[in-house]
């Protein structure tokens, strides 16, 4: 299950340039194809002018149980448009042409499973994607994920929560390449006005387990939240805050909330 020596992984080695600037990465997200397609790779194209160091595009599902109200009604909006699985393989190949970003796919396991895990992993990989977060899939249950990964050098994104086991945690490192995301809450996504309590003991778990860059996901939608996670994690990942920007005001928003977030001038 451990990472193969010659994969350089795209995710880790921007967290890594984060690292030497002596800030924690930005991680954003959008759902694919909200509002529509070419909106989402302009606001991640977006996003990278303005600070983001990996980019996550997730898969709209039928039944998104980790998501709050936000993401839910984008997802839903983006699959009444029309959108479908091959649709995300030129999204991620318009954000990759356009910008140095690590591009991430987050996707509930069926749809690749439906495409085919060697497939889906073969097209990713030429549109220039890092990888996949996987918010349903165990590492006990992907040895045919382990096999496309490192066949197509894709970084491979496991889950820890505040219930995980120590023998959980450990698993999900070994299994892990690119980084472990770090869910700092039960329940499902969404903007808090304030950061978790437990979100560093979540940190502070996988770190103990051997994670080398370990990032805190759910809830944060502030500077602040980036500057306080920032000192002891490694990534700050923004999905909810971002995707109302990009619903609210478009693309203009999310550079301006995304800029916000990393503490620049908006590009």
């Amino acid at each position: 299950m451990s990472a193969t020596a010659q994969i350089v992984s795209k995710s880790a080695a921007a967290i890594e340039a984060a690292r030497a600037q002596g800030r924690p990465a930005l991680i954003t997200y959008l759902p694919a194809g909200f509002p529509d397609e070419q909106a989402t790779i302009d606001a991640a194209v977006a996003m990278a002018q303005n600070g983001a160091d990996v980019i996550e595009v997730g898969i709209p599902y039928s039944d998104p149980v980790m998501d709050g109200p936000v993401i839910q009604a984008a997802t839903t909006q983006a699959l009444a448009r029309g959108f479908r699985v091959e649709s995300i393989f030129e999204i991620v190949a318009g954000i990759t042409t356009r910008c140095d970003a690590a591009v991430l796919v987050m996707t509930y396991w069926n749809p690749v499973m439906r495409m085919g895990v060697h497939e889906f992993s073969r097209r990713l990989a030429e549109a220039g994607g890092a990888g996949l977060i996987t918010p349903d899939l165990i590492p006990d249950e992907a040895a045919e994920w382990f096999a496309a990964s490192d066949e197509f050098g894709l970084d491979r994104v496991f889950l820890t929560a505040p219930s995980s086991t120590p023998e959980r945690v450990a698993a999900t490192v070994e299994a892990s390449r690119g980084f472990v995301y770090c869910v700092s809450v039960m329940g499902v996504t969404g903007a808090r006005t304030e950061v978790s309590a437990a979100t560093r003991g979540v940190v502070d778990a996988a770190h103990q387990a051997g994670a080398q860059r370990a990032c805190v996901g759910l809830g944060v939608s502030r500077r602040e939240h980036v500057v306080e996670i920032g000192e002891y994690a490694d990534g700050v990942i923004v999905g909810t805050a971002l995707v109302a920007a990009l619903g609210e005001g478009g693309v203009p928003a999310v550079a301006e909330l995304t800029a916000s977030l990393s503490g620049k001038d908006v590009a």
